[in-house]
């Protein structure tokens, strides 16, 4: 397990999402943007905004995807839970 904040990965907080791989990560932090949203954090929105984007621009959303995973693979393991 590894963990990636919001904000590392473009979004406004410091919430932590851990995951197995950075597909796990990426798919827990657009449940946190959703989340956030629903509820009237309008500090997410512009984050939220462009996670909905992403994906109608192959190319850039392939270059955002490729570097999170880069990121993701350099990060240390989470240590283990005592």
């Amino acid at each position: 397990m590894k963990t990636m904040t919001c904000r590392q990965l473009g979004g406004p907080c410091d919430h932590e999402l851990p995951g197995a791989s950075a597909d796990d990560v990426i798919k827990a932090q657009d449940r946190h943007l959703e989340d956030q949203v629903r509820a009237g954090d309008t500090a997410h929105q512009q984050a939220h905004d462009e996670m909905k984007g992403r994906w109608r621009n192959p190319v850039k959303g392939m270059g955002w995807y490729r570097a999170t995973k880069k990121a993701f693979a350099a990060l240390p393991d989470d240590p283990p839970h005592r």
